[in-house]
């Protein structure tokens, strides 16, 4: 059925992991050839190490889970030299996610990508991770996500990478349609729909958090549904927009479901975490399914929920 586009970029297939769901580097290799997927999405990554959130960091709940890891990370440097070398062995794919504190921190992570642009597929620029505080001064709980001004200066500021930018956006918001355009209006290659929701539970009978820093994010098959919302609701408004479908994917169905809404790939992350090669399924699913529909490429499942393929 021929490569993936997104934007600029060319993927061997439209099933990639998730950020934050399949390690730094090969953890997975040894449960499904990582070659064999469009790409490998490391766990977001900033210029600095950064020892992450308090336990306890993960919690069950139905449907899902939340977590609060809080974006741990040995920092992009000492990734470059390790995890980057060890996917290129393995012949994967990699797009590398960045997070920061402040908009300096996206600025210094694109300058210590820049000189290893070359062996990157994209970078995945997370502005909308819900278990760290993102405020411009280090403080506010707000999420750059929900910003379409600091949207635009981060990825202004990384402009110079060298690599297509995916911006990772939020729908813990109303104005998602207004954030993908700012993104697409700074430079973004393409978005990232959607990132965790935010949500809490409790233990003890109610006594505390079941996470160490109180509310957490929430993914799992539970957010397939707000996911696919959202997904379906930029593509509409912003068709010429590629889209990289997240949230909830856990089987073949659902795959062609975000594709369906308006996504050009999709992402697999928390069904990880129950099996280890649940991307291998879902990409197997995926193919029997397009093969029984006669699909001859990939592009034309991309928007059919909206009439018709609009790419």
């Amino acid at each position: 059925m021929g490569e993936v586009r997104i934007g600029s970029v060319s993927l061997r297939h439209p099933v990639m992991t998730a950020s934050g769901t399949a390690g730094y580097g090969i953890e997975l290799g040894r449960y499904l050839d990582l070659s064999s997927l469009g790409a490998v999405v490391v766990k977001s990554l900033a210029h600095f190490p950064w020892e992450g959130n308090p336990a306890p960091r993960l919690a069950p709940v139905p449907g899902g889970m939340l977590n609060a890891v809080g974006l741990q990370g040995p920092g992009i440097a000492e990734w470059i030299r390790h995890g980057l070398v060890d996917l290129e062995r393995v012949g994967a794919r990699v797009v590398l996610s960045v997070w920061g504190f402040r908009v300096e921190d996206y600025v210094r992570a694109a300058e210590l990508i820049a000189p290893i642009a070359n062996r990157l597929t994209a970078v995945e620029v997370n502005l909308s991770c819900p278990n760290i505080d993102h405020g411009s001064d280090g403080s506010s709980h707000e999420m750059f996500a929900h910003h379409a001004d600091l949207i635009g200066a981060i990825l202004r500021g990384m402009s110079t990478v060298g690599v297509p930018l995916w911006a990772k956006l939020s729908a813990n918001t109303t104005e998602l349609v207004a954030m993908a355009r700012a993104a697409r209006d700074a430079g973004a290659d393409a978005v990232t729909l959607i990132n965790t929701m935010r949500g809490m539970s409790l233990v003890e009978g109610g006594r505390r958090a079941s996470l160490g820093k109180g509310a957490g994010g929430l993914s799992g098959r539970v957010i397939h549904p707000i996911a696919l919302r959202a997904v379906y609701e930029v593509h509409a408004e912003l068709p010429t927009l590629p889209i990289v479908g997240v949230g909830g994917v856990t089987n073949g169905h659902e795959a062609l479901a975000m594709m369906a809404a308006g996504a050009s790939a999709v992402q697999v992350g928390t069904a990880t975490f129950a099996d280890p090669r649940a991307c291998a399924h879902v990409r197997d699913e995926l193919n029997d399914l397009a093969r029984r529909e006669g699909v001859g490429n990939w592009s034309s499942l991309v928007g059919r929920a909206h009439g018709g393929s609009s790419r």
